[in-house]
Parts: structure tokens; sequence; C-alpha cells
């Protein structure tokens, strides 16, 4: 297995990418995941329209969810084996396929047939994420993953806007056969863009990458603690915005769906603020990057957690929890793909899996909290999450300053 070797990626280029390129990648990168949001705030109209059981209607999310964790084990790690370029643009069209086949669905099957091929598909943004950070010089990685990583944050939480917006002017179809054009623009655009490359220089076979995937961050210290770090502060993260309807749409507030939405706007100003924490890992500063970002994600439940006493309190608490849990992302990222360059389609792919597990177990959690003791409930499990990673952060760097001593002491 390679050893960690910031210089060791062949298929970097010595000029790096240009910023207008990186964009780029960015723009594709919020296309590709906003296809797996997009079913959140229509599930009661798909549900009457396609005739699914209100029980069963959150399949629709569940199997999207589904599809994308099968693609970050089994579809991902193909970016160590062929040729990036294609597989990006193969994705990519078989992704327009699958939005066709949704937003022109008449039966429940066919439909969530169509959702589990989306999810599968949309792991096209860690393909891209891989791409950019390898084709960047070492000294301008995080920066690009900043970059990149915004894209899709901006992705994520626009999603549920615009899918409202779309389906109040023409219908929830319309957001699936929009997506869909928007998907083949942005294929057409990518391939004028993406350079050409050799094959990665892997001999494995494809069993043995996906397994590899496993043994990496298992006998890598450094990547097992990232991949628990993004465990729980995406758990943090989904368990606010799981939960954040529940208080706002009854009363006293009572905000409709298109006002809670729209506060996905504050999150996407934390996440554009984020974008530097790339730069700060560049110059070698990740841990106290994360160490600053976990203490104001902790203050940010703080603000949160005085929704019921003003509601400035809860938006300032959102730029703050946005800022910090993306500025902790793109660190993490920024260091994992660094000590393997070679490797970074199966880094990010294993690093998500990580992200997925916490954000289900942030999911389930908020909505039991706030059953048995409302928002205050939600903010402890919250501001839990986030605490275990601080204490788990300073364990690890009390272990690090420990072996520096020690070090300095034999030599």
């Amino acid at each position: 297995m390679q050893q960690p070797d910031e210089h060791s990626g062949s298929h970097q280029t010595r000029r790096g990418l240009s910023r207008d390129t990186t964009m780029i990648f960015a723009v594709a990168a919020g296309v590709s995941v906003a296809n797996i949001y997009y079913a959140q705030p229509l599930l009661d109209v798909i549900a009457q329209d396609v005739r699914i059981a209100p029980s069963d209607i959150g399949l629709v999310v569940t199997l999207t969810q589904v599809g994308y964790a099968l693609g970050l084990i089994f579809f991902v790690p193909l970016g160590d084996l062929i040729d990036r370029r294609r597989l990006i643009l193969g994705q990519g069209v078989l992704s327009v396929i699958a939005l066709i086949v949704v937003g022109t669905s008449n039966t429940g099957p066919i439909l969530l047939a169509g959702l589990a091929a989306m999810g599968l598909l949309a792991v096209m943004v860690q393909v891209l994420v891989a791409f950019a950070a390898s084709l960047s010089v070492p000294a301008q990685r995080g920066r690009t993953v900043g970059i990149v990583t915004s894209g899709v944050v901006v992705g994520i939480l626009a999603a549920r806007l615009v899918a409202g917006f779309l389906a109040d002017l023409g219908g929830w179809r319309a957001v699936y056969l929009t997506s869909a054009m928007l998907t083949a623009g942005m294929v057409v655009l990518l391939m004028r863009v993406l350079p050409k490359q050799p094959s990665p220089n892997n001999r494995n076979s494809y069993v043995e990458t996906v397994r590899s995937t496993a043994v990496l961050f298992l006998r890598d210290r450094i990547l097992l603690v990232r991949g628990l770090l993004a465990s729980l502060i995406f758990a943090s993260f989904s368990a606010f915005w799981t939960a954040l309807a529940l208080p706002l749409s009854a009363p006293p507030v009572s905000y409709s769906l298109t006002q809670i939405g729209m506060l996905g706007l504050l999150g996407i100003a934390g996440a554009l603020a984020a974008a530097g924490a790339g730069k700060l890992a560049d110059r070698g500063l990740g841990q106290w990057t994360t160490g600053s970002s976990l203490v104001l994600l902790l203050a940010s439940w703080a603000l949160i957690a005085m929704m019921p006493i003003s509601l400035l309190f809860l938006f300032a608490g959102i730029v703050l929890l946005d800022l910090a849990v993306q500025a902790i992302h793109v660190t993490n990222q920024s260091i994992i793909l660094a000590r393997y360059p070679d490797a970074s389609s199966r880094l990010i792919g294993g690093y998500m899996v990580f992200y997925s597990i916490g954000s289900a177990i942030g999911a389930i959690s908020s909505t039991v909290a706030y059953a048995y003791g409302g928002w205050s409930g939600v903010s402890m499990i919250g501001a839990g999450f986030c605490a275990i990673a601080l204490s788990q952060w300073g364990a690890t760097l009390r272990l690090t300053t420990e072996r520096t001593q020690r070090g300095a002491s034999t030599s």
C-alpha cells in the first residue's frame, strides 16, 4: 500500500486548476447532489399524484439515500481504477435518464426505482471532489476542496427552496425534468473542461480496491479519527435540520414550508464563509481550524437553544452551525486527501460513509428527542454530539503533543 506522500499523485498537474475550472467543478457538484434532496418538501404531492400510501411515502427519501450509500461503497472507488473523466460523464448521462424516468413516472414502483438509481448516480459529486483534488498542486489542494465542497453544500441547502418554487410553478414533475435539463447542460460543459488523463496507476482488481477502502481507514489512525469526527459533526448538523420544521411550523410561529426552506439561505452564507478553511489546511493549520470550529459549533447550539426566546438567536445560530460544520468538513477532506493522493476516490467514498452514518443517527435521534423533550431535547442532543467531537479532538491533540515531546526527548 502506498505510503503518505503529498507529491506522489501521478495524476496531478503541476499548474493545478484555474479558478474558473474549479468553480465549474463546484457548480457541477451542487447540481448533482441537489438531485437527492429535491423530494423532501414534495413528499405529500408526490404521494397523491402517484398514489403511494402515506405510510409508504418515506420510501421516496429512504431509497434515494440507500442508493447514495451503495454508490459511495461500490461506485466511487471506481475513480481509482478507471479514467475519472469518463466515469463522471457516464454518471452524468445516466443521471439525466434517471431524472427523466422519475419526472415521467406514473406508478410507484417505477418512481421508486428511478429515485434509487438517481441516488446511486448522485455520488458523481464525490468523484468530482476526488478528481479536483488530484488535479490540484499540493499547496492548493485544500483551497480547491473548499471551493468544490461549498458547491456541494449550496446544492444541498438550496434544493429544498428550488424544489418548492418550481413545484408551485409547474408541479413536482417540473422539478425533476428541469433538473434533467440542467444536468444535461452540465455534462456538455464538463465534456469541454475536464482534462483527459491516463488511467490510474492501480493494478488491483475491483474487489481488492473496494476492500482496500476499509483497510485504509482501519490502519491509518488519522483517517479513522477524521471519519469519526465527520460522523459526530454531521449527526449534530442533521439533528438540527431534521427537527427544525417541527417547532417552526407549529403555533405560535406557524411558518409555511417555503419560509422554513428559506432559512437554508442563512446556511448557505455560513457554508460559503467556510471555503477558506481549505486554505488554512494548506498552511498546516488543520488541527487549529478543527478545534476552533468545534468551539463555534458548540456555541451555535447555545444560540439555537434560545429559539423560544427570540428567532434572531436561531438565525445567528444557523450561520454559525453551517460555518463550523463545513469548515471541519473541508479540513477533514484536505487532511485525508493529502495522505494518499493516489487513493483519493476511495478516501472520499469511505469518508462519506461516516458522513452518512452520522446524518442518519442525527435525524433519528432528533425526532425522538423532540417527541420527549421538545426543542430543548433537540438542542441537548445536537450539543452532545458536538461535545463528544470536541473531547475526541482534545484527546487526539494531547496524544500528538505527547508523542512529539517523547520524540524530542529521545533525540
